[in-house]
Parts: C-alpha cells; structure tokens; sequence
C-alpha cells in the first residue's frame, strides 16, 4: 500500500494496492469529497442570490457528517468526518461566472465515482477527475490553501475581468477533517480532456536545470515530459497561424503579469498534443469520445474552459489546419515541424507557489552551485520574464506566410509600368491631335495621367497602393523614360499648336 511522509506526500506502494493519503485510504477521500460537496452546495441553494462582499472571501462553512447519519446528513461506511466550506457564497458566484449549474456542478462531481490520476510532480499530491472529464480535483497542503484564500479577492477581480484566461479557474476550496488530519482539497477546471489521447504531455517552466522526465516516469504508458525532453523531441517547436500565435502569446503575457503582481512563481504550462495525422489515433480518439459522451450531461458546457475559448473566446476556430468535420474537442490546432497535424490544450497549473522565504533560500543555494538563470525558482519579474521568453522563441512559432519571389516581383512591376506608360503616351498624342483643345482643358488631362500611373482606379492590379522600395525605383525609371519620348514628340508638334492658338486670339 502506498503511504505518507512526514510532509504529506504519497509514497509508492505495490500497483495493485489502494493509495493512502495522510493514513486515509483514496477511497475514503473520494466518498467524504463527494458526501460534504453534495450536501453543502444543495444546503447553499437556499439561500438567496446577492452581490459578493469582501467578508464573503474569509468565510467558512462547517458540518459533521457521523457514519451512522443525522437529521441533516445521510449514513455513510466512511470514518466520521467534519466537512469545511471556504468563501461558499464567492465561489457560487464563480461557479456561475463560468455558467456552471448547481446541478450540473452535483452531477459530475456525486453522480458517478471519481477516477484517480496519476501525479508526475514533486508535491505528492493526489489527483482526481469527474467521470465527464469537466473537473479536477487536488489535494493542497494548508499553506497553499491559505495562500488561495488571501488571492481570492484580487485573483477573481482579474478573472471576472477578463475571463478568457489560461489560468486555473477554481470552483471550490473544501477541508476534510477526520482522526486529527486536515485533508484540503480544490475543485478546478480540466485542462487535458480523457476523450481524446494525449500522445505526448509537457510540464514547461521554461528552466533546464534538472527539467528531464526521471526513468520512472517514462516507464509510465503516459508519461509527463519536462522541458529538455521538449527541445530534444520537439526542437523546432509548434507552429500556429498568424491569430492564434498572437491571441495566445496575448494570453500568456496577460497571464504572467497578473502572477507577477501577485508575487507568484514556480508555475509551469501544462501541454498535451494530439496528433490528427494517424488514421489509429483518429480512432482511438473517436472511441474513447464516445464513451466519454455517454456519460456526459445534456447541455452543460463550462464557459471559456476549453483552450481556444481560453485564448479567442467562443465562436472561432482554426481552420487553417483541421476540416470542420473533426471535433477538436475544444483544442488549438497547430502543426508540428514535419507537417503533422495537432490539437494542443494547455494551461496554467501549479500556480499557489508564493515567492517566500523557504523559495529564496532554495534559489539562493541553488544559484551558488548552478547556474541562478537556469533553475526553476527564481523571483518572479525573472521567472515571468523568462517563461514567456521560452515559450515565445522555443515552443510556439508562426507560421511564414508565402510570398512571391523577388525576382517575380521586379518582372510583374516593369511589364505593368510598361503598359502604362504606353497607355500615357497614346492618350497624350490623342490629345495633341485635337485642336480645340485649351490649356486648362491639357493640364487637366495631365493630372488625369498622373491619377492612372499611380492609382489606376481603371486598372488597380498594375501597380501597388504602396510599392516597394525597388518597385519605386522602377516606376521612377519608367515614367522618366517615358518622358523623353513624349518630350521629343511635344517639340515636333509645338509649332503647330502655337500657330492653331495664334489663329484663335485672332
């Protein structure tokens, strides 16, 4: 059986036998987690709708829910425990914010049993989804759950904001309290999808100081790599479209200053890819999609939870890479360096990390034995600054449009500037053919001219609104050789005009 260090954290144990967490068994966690929701967000219902005030953030609700039951609580076969509510008011009105029904918010988190995740990182916690893939929850340590508590406030200020965010959207901060141990849990959005299989997953903090997926974890069947295992697999990055490489560079940046301000450090972006090129892997998207929609309730959809909506909002989708007859399931799509088609999902995770003082310590140390730009916890101006550099310049890219060669350019500018000047001189030997013509009548001729050469509203292809500096040279060189020729012609036939105006003034 695996068990617990003295910190909390879960030790390995034989696969086949149940997790403990803090001396409680995973299974005792998931029934308590979902006894002490259902009760406490159906008792919430009662009470009225108002505006959140600022005591609503500090606030926490408790019940005691004994195994043999209680006028208010049912029996349950689970130890007796007390079940605390943080903030329950702030986070219904979060809940709402994100159009999440109390009922729909029971459904997936009661209806059916939770299923336990594996944990790739360094904090032991245990992990557990709702069986229609809408939400994760985490067990946190108490210091991460205070910190939660005193961000509430200006975090959701931002949030309710700008809700279009990569960010980790917290639905509900809970306290399982039995035998003496506090079990504190967070209930969040779910940033990789069970529907469809991840063929690679990221944890990128932007740091190479010991960021390589261990031996254990690769022998996992879907293992959590780290950043040098991106650079080496992926070492010519993601490419985007022009929009979706600006709108989610956006968000990123948005994201890491509101962290910075809140003096938070040490998060990472989770990312997993899909890859659409394989006809298997359609398939197996297609299968376990399925099952998962079975399970799924008509009709509830979390607001900007998905990535796209988290980067461009609803109503937009990448085109340019995937057809409309595949579910993206709500991914971003890009493509990889050799052509392959992705959808990727991604978010902010790990986020509750405050730059204290164990966090200088540890960078201090760290700094005089490696180099201090290359580990993870550093202060969080730096880390913000090198994360978003990282994945700026190392993981996501745009994709070039195409253009036309130079070469082709040059040629298609002077044949079109050729053709006009012909067009000018024909018009203008037209003009001096007529002899009733005045003098205002040619210089408005002229003014005409000069409207066709660099507008040419009868033939706009011709030449650019705004040309190059070689396609500038060209039409100067152009329409000055075309005057020598007009100049020559105009000295032949001046006498001519002069004489037909002498006549007139007489």
């Amino acid at each position: 059986m695996s068990s617990v260090t003295e910190n909390g954290d879960v030790t390995a144990g034989k696969p086949n036998e149940e997790k403990t967490y803090k001396k409680t068994t995973s299974s005792a966690i998931k029934g308590a987690i979902q006894l002490g929701i259902g009760y406490t967000v159906g008792n919430l219902t009662s009470k009225p709708d108002r505006d959140v005030l600022m005591q609503d953030f500090y606030v926490v609700e408790s019940v005691f829910l004994p195994s043999e039951g209680s006028n208010l609580t049912p029996a349950h076969h689970y130890p007796d425990f007390r079940f605390k509510t943080y903030a329950p008011l702030a986070f219904r009105y979060f809940r709402e914010l994100f159009g999440i029904k109390p009922d729909d918010y029971l459904y997936s988190i009661c209806s059916e049993p939770l299923i336990e995740l594996s944990n790739p990182g360094a904090s032991g916690s245990l992990f557990f989804v709702t069986s229609d893939d809408e939400f994760i929850i985490k067990t946190v340590q108490h210091k991460e759950a205070e910190f939660l508590q005193k961000l509430l406030p200006g975090y959701y200020m931002n949030l309710n904001q700008n809700p279009r965010t990569l960010l980790p959207k917290f639905y509900g901060l809970y306290c399982v309290q039995s035998g003496g141990i506090n079990i504190r849990i967070v209930v969040m959005n779910n940033v990789l999808p069970r529907a469809l299989k991840m063929h690679f997953t990221y944890d990128l903090k932007g740091s190479t100081y010991k960021r390589r997926a261990s031996r254990k974890e690769r022998e996992k069947s879907n293992p959590t790599f780290k950043d040098l295992d991106f650079l080496q697999d992926m070492h010519e990055g993601l490419y985007f479209d022009s929009e979706t490489h600006s709108a989610l560079m956006k968000t990123l940046q948005r994201d890491c200053r509101v962290l910075e301000s809140f003096k938070i450090m040490d998060y990472s972006l989770l990312l997993g890819i899909h890859i659409l090129n394989s006809n298997m892997r359609e398939k197996e998207g297609e299968c376990s999609q399925n099952a998962s929609d079975g399970k799924r309730p008509g009709g509830q959809k979390v607001l900007y939870s998905t990535a796209m909506e988290s980067i461009q909002g609803p109503g937009k989708s990448g085109d340019s890479v995937v057809t409309e007859t595949t579910n993206t399931m709500g991914g971003i799509p890009a493509k990889s360096h050799k052509g392959e088609k992705l959808l990727l999902f991604m978010g902010i995770i790990d986020i509750l990390q405050s730059y204290r003082l164990m966090k200088k310590l540890e960078h201090s140390w760290k700094a005089l034995v490696y180099d201090g730009d290359t580990v993870s916890v550093h202060r969080p101006s730096f880390y913000a600054d090198r994360f978003l550099k990282f994945m700026n310049t190392r993981v996501f890219k745009k994709v070039q449009a195409l253009r036309s060669s130079p070469s082709k350019k040059r040629c298609n500018s002077i044949t079109a500037l050729k053709a006009t000047s012909q067009e000018i001189v024909c018009a203008v030997s037209q003009e001096w053919k007529d002899e009733t013509q005045s003098i205002i009548t040619e210089g408005q001729s002229y003014s005409s001219l000069d409207e066709e050469v660099l507008g040419s509203h009868r033939r706009p292809d011709l030449v650019p609104s705004t040309p190059s500096l070689f396609e500038a040279a060209s039409l100067a060189t152009t329409i000055s050789s075309s005057s020598l020729n007009v100049d020559e012609r105009y000295q032949r036939d001046q006498p001519m005009l002069y004489s037909s105006r002498e006549r007139k003034l007489l």
